[in-house]
């Protein structure tokens, strides 16, 4: 069979408040509002070099070779470098989607209303009637001057407070024990507390007893939550793992119940996050709860105790360095690669941190993504294949090494030279020279380990994929390959990952699926990347992980997938937390909001998200569960930021191409304009990339992709009559009128115009895109404005990608400089496969800065307080700048807010 392309070997409050869980017996019920916005076989053998045996072992080892089938052709057709003549149903329904998923977002915001947690009496009323006291406080009061140094707040008349917070109640007194049903309790004591009928018990720790100015004994509780308390709660409908039931989550909110609500001791315990499971078990027998990490509903944040400490983290926080570059590495292991744009920018941001952190291995479907991918990171093993045969080829190679390289078959004695068989190869019989590489089935072959088999005497083409089984007669050509690979490192072990990243698909949730699976969306094939992303992370246990995903991981179906992720991660014993970040934020001009998810080992530091450098205001695209992961300032900060970039800063020094550009390499033709063309255009020295090592890459100082998806003739015609103005589009084209509510409509005192095909100038799809509403189809884009996210398709039937005044749609160039793409990178395939791999990507920046906070977590680097967000320092928007060259107004402007749409 012919082998693949590349070688194988190769639920929350506003911002700033925390949930409340009230517990009241007596009082009337209140809201408690949980969410709210602001912001491929064949026979064959091997021969080798043995230690001198019987006469037969000494002849050439030969194998019947099976017809080769052709390889396939990976040469594009016509219509990969064309732009289609008529748009087809995917590339319609994508605008019919956009609509459709604003109006899900509506429906869903209304159904993620404030949930109510209403505490009943009931209990405590079976309780009074049998004869129990009315609870009380026990010994005197704490001595007021301790009191009001210890709870200030609590007597202190008008205090200011934020907005959002409710005013702390205030106190007469404060008393150190209590007793509620004959039971004694004291500060510090965990207890269960009354919830709503039907609801489980609350459990909470007692910080506070005070007798209220309203004459009403109340106590503070300090929160903790079961894992159906989170987050993570409706992941509890998957079958791929379990919470421990004893285990909860202590969190840093409170507040304050009347006293009468206490059920109950409870015995709970803190368990070391990094304690072994011999030891944990014995730990937790004698307990009825246990707690090793905090939650916060905030960026939805499991963490160890603020406490804890991380001295295993693995480097010191000062990072050494020599002659300028990082000495300290990490090993990254990029899932669902892609071109790179996600590992590309981790590596950047970490070399600015300090950290040279190592993409080692790339895993990706797609054939030309891997071949971009291997040609700006040649030192990385590509692999092409899928993620679910990439993690069982994985489990395989521990087999082979313990077998070959640490077991006893790896202390065979070295093989002699073999004497040459005379004896002449029977029809089709080949001798084996060498294994080349291997993989775990795929390209139509049944499962199991395949080797790439060089034919001594034949060329590459007619190298084969054999399977492990039609190879055991000799296993010293197994053998050689395996520790070859074991040195080289070609596939990582369980233990030798320090980062794993991708953003595994998840087609399931897409609009373009009619039969959306709400109920479970993981019983839905298209949805089981994100599974396999887990095993994999389950199996290889790295030190950090990061997902990225789009949005409606978070509104689809309540959330599931996102509530999926966290809950597996934080099942594996990982601290998490989950981001929004938005590109325009970190110096692009375009929105695009993604979903990022951080993971941990409790020995690291989890990492934070970095706060924005740009002035983009952030509307809308949360779910009201998850309003409080949006990566931004509070509403009450007024940072200064940079300005929001737009199209103009980043592509305007690009020189002009035609429709039709041959050249994939060209000269830039003129300077840089802005300080993101002067940034971008940086060599990958300057730019702290190391995958080239010292080597330099044959195109630098080039312009690189600066090619257009060629229109067709019919198309060409009709941008050539788009007006070059602010907001053109084929509404501006003759025989066309805006009517009412802004619908088109075609000009009854205008005779259809037709192009010299026969075709009409305006086609009837534009007119019926969206009802009529669409402004969309042969869009121009403008100077001063910013796309909402770079598209992976570039045809111009329903999206705006027009160059502003040039008759094309944007290049791949221009998409890759929105995506913060270095002018160095470059991609492979055809043309449609070059505008996919970008469009499909991490926006570089944004990893970028994930990157340096990844660079400082690994290095151990805590900042004071235990916020999820930190500040980038001035240095990591002027690399290899000096200040001279920062444009004067691209600072001091105040940062935006979040709101919502």
């Amino acid at each position: 069979m012919a082998p693949p392309s590349s070688p194988p070997s190769a639920a929350a409050p506003s911002r700033g408040s925390s949930r409340k869980r009230t517990a009241s017996a007596k009082a009337a019920p209140e809201a408690d509002q949980e969410a709210s916005v602001t912001k491929r076989p064949r026979k064959g053998t091997s021969s080798g070099k043995r230690k001198p045996a019987p006469k037969a072992a000494k002849k050439q080892q030969k194998a019947t070779k099976a017809p080769r089938e052709k390889k396939a052709e990976e040469k594009p057709a016509a219509e990969d470098e064309v732009c289609g003549e008529e748009p087809d149903e995917e590339e319609l329904a994508l605008g019919e989607e956009d609509e459709m998923a604003a109006s899900g977002e509506q429906q869903q915001q209304a159904a993620a209303a404030a949930k109510r947690r209403v505490a009943q009496p009931t209990k405590k009323a079976r309780n009074v009637a049998a004869g129990d006291r009315e609870p009380e406080f026990l010994g005197e009061p704490v001595p007021a001057d301790e009191a009001r140094a210890k709870w200030p707040q609590r007597y202190q008349r008008g205090s200011p407070k934020r907005p959002e917070e409710d005013e702390d109640m205030k106190a007469r007194a404060h008393y150190r024990s209590a007793k509620v049903d004959d039971v004694d309790y004291t500060l510090g004591d965990d207890v269960y507390v009354m919830a709503g009928e039907n609801e489980a018990d609350y459990i909470g720790r007692i910080t506070e007893f005070f007798e209220g100015v309203d004459k009403t004994n109340y106590f503070t509780c300090r929160w903790f939550f079961r894992p159906e308390d989170t987050v993570i709660s409706r992941a509890k409908f998957v079958n791929d793992h379990t919470h421990d039931p004893k285990r909860v989550f202590l969190s840093e909110e409170k507040n304050d119940n009347p006293l009468d609500c206490i059920i109950s001791k409870v015995k709970i315990i803190h368990v070391d996050p990094n304690t072994d499971s011999v030891t944990k078990a014995k730990l937790v027998a004698g307990t009825d709860l246990y707690y090793d990490m905090s939650y916060s509903v905030a960026y939805s944040t499991f963490a160890n105790i603020p406490s804890d400490t991380t001295e295993n983290s693995g480097i010191s926080t000062d990072a050494d360095s020599e002659n300028g570059t990082p000495v300290k590495t990490a090993s990254l292991l990029d899932l669902y690669s892609g071109c790179g744009g996600m590992s590309t920018g981790l590596c950047l941001g970490s070399a600015l941190a300090g950290l040279k952190l190592e993409t080692k291995w790339a895993v990706d479907l797609n054939s030309f993504a891997c071949k971009s991918l291997k040609y700006n990171h040649p030192k990385t093993e590509v692999r092409n294949e899928k993620a679910e045969d990439f993690l069982a080829l994985l489990k395989e190679w521990v087999i082979l090494c313990d077998k070959y390289v640490h077991g006893n078959d790896s202390d065979a004695a070295e093989p002699v030279e073999e004497e040459e068989d005379d004896e002449p190869l029977g029809k089709d019989e080949f001798v084996v020279q060498k294994l080349l590489g291997i993989c775990y089935g795929g390209s139509g072959r049944k499962n199991g380990i395949y080797f790439k088999v060089q034919w001594k005497g034949y060329g590459p083409e007619e190298d084969t994929w054999e399977p492990i089984e039609n190879l055991s007669d000799c296993p010293l050509k197994i053998k050689e390959f395996v520790q070859e690979g074991y040195k080289r490192n070609i596939l990582p072990q369980p233990g030798q990952v320090d980062v794993i990243c991708g953003g595994p698909p998840c087609q399931g949730i897409s609009g373009f699926n009619r039969f959306r699976n709400r109920d479970n969306p993981l019983q839905d094939e298209k949805n089981q990347q994100m599974v396999t992303y887990m095993d994999i992370v389950s199996y290889l246990q790295p030190k950090f992980v990061l997902m990225e995903n789009v949005v409606d991981i978070l509104k689809f179906a309540d959330g599931y997938l996102g509530r999926y992720a966290l809950s597996r991660l934080v099942s594996l014993n990982y601290q998490a937390r989950l981001g929004m970040m938005v590109a325009g934020c970190y110096g692009l001009p375009q929105f695009r909001m993604r979903v990022f998810l951080w993971g941990s080992l409790p020995t690291m530091v989890l990492p934070k998200y970095p706060l924005p450098t740009h002035d983009v205001v952030v509307r809308g695209g949360a779910p009201n569960a998850f309003s409080q992961s949006i990566v931004a300032y509070d509403e009450t900060q007024r940072p200064i930021l940079k300005k929001a970039l737009l199209l103009g800063d980043a592509i305007s020094d690009l020189p002009k191409v035609d429709n039709y550009q041959p050249h994939e390499v060209i000269e830039y033709r003129g300077q840089p304009k802005t300080e993101f063309q002067r940034y971008i255009r940086l060599s990958r020295k300057d730019m702290l990339d190391y995958s080239f090592g010292d080597d330099t890459c044959p195109e630098e100082g080039k312009l690189l992709d600066h090619q257009p998806l060629r229109l067709n003739q019919d198309d060409y015609d009709r941008v050539q009559q788009i007006p070059i103005k602010k907001g053109a589009n084929f509404r501006d084209l003759p025989g066309v009128k805006v009517g009412a509510n802004n619908i088109v409509e075609w000009d009854p005192e205008v005779e259809r115009v037709y192009l010299k095909s026969g075709k009409p100038l305006v086609p009837d799809y534009a007119m019926s895109f969206i009802k009529g509403r669409s402004p969309k189809p042969f869009g121009r884009l403008w100077w001063d404005e910013t796309v909402p996210t770079v598209v992976t398709r570039a045809e111009p039937h329903n999206q705006i990608i027009l160059h502003p005044n040039q008759g094309r749609v944007l290049t791949v160039r221009e998409n890759a400089r929105l995506q913060g793409f270095p002018d160095y990178y470059r991609m492979n395939g055809p043309m449609k496969e070059k505008y996919i791999q970008v469009g499909n990507a991490v926006a570089v920046p944004v990893a970028r800065a994930l990157g340096y906070s990844l660079g400082r977590a690994y290095q151990g680097e805590v900042d004071a307080g235990h916020d999820a967000l930190f500040v980038l320092p001035e240095s990591f928007t002027n690399v290899g700048q000096t200040g001279a060259r920062a444009r004067a107004s691209s600072v001091g402007t105040p940062a935006g807010e979040v709101v919502e749409q």
